[in-house]
């Protein structure tokens, strides 16, 4: 296997294979990250590349633009402003006394994290499942095609 073009390139296509084996590598590593304080949450950025990499050459081999990658990120960002809304309205309710207000806001936050979890996984179980497309295509030859 081709590390380097694995987690580094976001040219070309890759199947679900290497797709799954590229995931559990940054996986792992932001695991690993996270277990460091803050140096180690500083390195765990530098993954979002190898995590963007792969999965524009999985949606590439689906015979998808890797842009793709935008929409549960947006969705993710939209949910996260109602989640900080639904928030400040939680504390505001604590603050004020206002219990009934204070747990709305709680389940509301909850659930809109909730959902952008959905978005996420679902997101991922598309992109990582689905088949790519045989033989060549705009973003290269099919890697599983016989030569």
């Amino acid at each position: 296997m081709d590390w380097n073009y694995l987690l580094l390139s976001p040219q070309g296509r890759i199947g679900r294979q290497s797709f799954w084996i590229g995931f559990a590598v940054v996986m792992g590593l932001s695991i690993l990250c996270n277990l460091v304080p803050i140096v180690g949450q500083i390195a765990g950025l530098l993954l979002f590349w190898p995590q963007a990499c792969i999965h524009s050459k999985r949606l590439h081999d689906m015979g998808h633009s890797a842009w793709l990658m935008l929409v549960p990120f947006g969705v993710a960002l939209a949910i996260g402003a109602i989640a900080a809304v639904t928030g400040s309205i939680s504390i505001l309710g604590a603050m004020t006394g206002h219990v009934g207000t204070a747990a709305a806001g709680g389940a509301m936050t909850i659930l809109a994290m909730g959902c952008a979890f959905l978005v996420g996984l679902a997101f991922l179980l598309w992109v990582g499942l689905t088949p790519g497309q045989p033989g060549p295509n705009r973003f290269g030859e099919d890697r599983l095609s016989p030569a």
